[in-house]
Order: structure tokens, then sequence, then C-alpha cells
């Protein structure tokens, strides 16, 4: 009966140590997603506020959807599910039309004032 209990014990061990080592242990393939998504972020991390829609235009590009010229979510060049959110203070014109409505005009010298961090979300088409 106690080789019975010890081979139970070294069998439950063994199994223990073996799925321990094998969630320790990334596929290369995770590894590369990882790394990719590390690189990724420390790029988008680049834009911060005070720098120009032209410096945040390096790292994004305009998506579609409702914007204004002050306002507008942008995509990741190297993954448009990869989103942030920008604020802008307009350069060299008013904020608002002499109607009072929010300017539409975009403009590269334009001062990010607030971006979002980064979020996943599907495409917006127009």
């Amino acid at each position: 009966m106690s080789k019975v209990v010890v081979l139970f014990v070294a069998s439950v061990v063994s199994l223990v140590l073996t799925v321990s080592a094998l969630s320790v242990q990334s596929p290369p393939q995770s590894q590369e997603q990882t790394e990719w998504i590390a690189h990724s972020l420390k790029q988008m991390q680049t834009v911060k506020v005070g720098m120009t829609r032209a410096d945040l235009l390096k790292v994004f590009t305009t998506e579609g959807g409702l914007s204004s010229g002050l306002n507008r979510t942008y995509v990741y060049r190297q993954c448009p599910l990869i989103k942030v959110d920008v604020e802008f203070e307009p350069v060299g014109r008013p904020a608002r039309d002499g109607e009072g409505r929010v300017t539409l005009i975009e403009a590269n010298e334009d001062v990010i004032k607030k971006v979002s961090k980064p979020y996943l979300e599907w495409g917006v088409t127009d």
C-alpha cells in the first residue's frame, strides 16, 4: 500500500513541476508579440501634451467618424485598432467661427491640449 502512495505522490509532484515549467516558458511567437506591443507603446507614449498635430501625425493617422478641427480620434500607424482621442488648441485662428461653432479646420501647427491613453477598438468607416 505504501508503494502505491509513494507512486501517486511522485506522479503528482512530476505533473506539478511539468505544468509549472510550461507556464513559465513563453512560445517564441508570444514573446515577439509582447516585444512588438512594448515597442509600439513606447512609440505612442512619445506623443505628449504641448506637441503639434504634425508631431502626432508621425506616429498616428486620422480615422473616420465624427470629429472637429479641435477633437479627433487617431489610429496608430502600425495597427488601426489602437487609438487615442486628442484635443487641440488652435494656433493662428479662433476656436469657434462667427456663429459659435467649433472650427472644422485642422492645422499642423495646432497644439495638443489633451491626449488619451491608447485603447483598443474596432475601426470606424465613413
